[in-house]
């Protein structure tokens, strides 16, 4: 005698395991190729220039959990002549932009700052927009060390 076949529950079964085991999997690691796209994308595909603009962050981070940076664009800060976006991008970050700040001329000043995690050592690109539909760049790498206490097989 043969068994019955599958029933709809035994195949609804499957499917809800296969669905589960993939929001398991640990998410496609970004790249340098990654991180170059998420920037032309954010651009336009115009290339950012250097200088003009200040990306502070430790290059050296014993604690990856949060680590401060702080963004500064040389700018006016005019009617016709102030930066529109401020963006942070990431290497190794599945999402490679971390954050966009939308700023204007009642701004004052080209200036943000905000935490970020980090896994791992990586390279931190800033871009900024400005009015006239320019970019400008800095980026900085950014050295991730182990933590202070680390288990071994001994326990000690």
């Amino acid at each position: 005698m043969t068994p019955p076949p599958p029933g709809p529950r035994r195949g609804a079964l499957r499917s809800i395991v296969s669905i589960a085991s993939l929001a398991l999997l640990p998410p496609a690691g970004a790249t340098p190729a990654t991180l170059s796209a998420a920037i032309a994308a954010f651009t336009g595909g115009v290339a950012p220039t250097e200088g003009g603009m200040r990306l502070e962050v430790p290059e050296l981070v014993e604690n990856g959990n949060s680590v401060p940076l702080r963004v500064s664009v040389d700018s006016p800060m005019t009617e016709a002549a102030h930066v529109r976006r401020i963006a942070v991008f990431n290497e190794k970050n599945p999402q490679p932009q971390v954050a966009v700040f939308r700023l204007g001329p009642r701004s004052g000043v080209a200036r943000v700052g905000t935490r970020m995690r980090m896994a791992d050592s990586q390279r931190i690109v800033a871009v900024a927009e400005l009015s006239d539909g320019s970019f400008r760049q800095h980026a900085v790498d950014v050295i991730v060390t182990l933590a202070a206490c680390i288990e071994t097989e001994g326990g000690g």
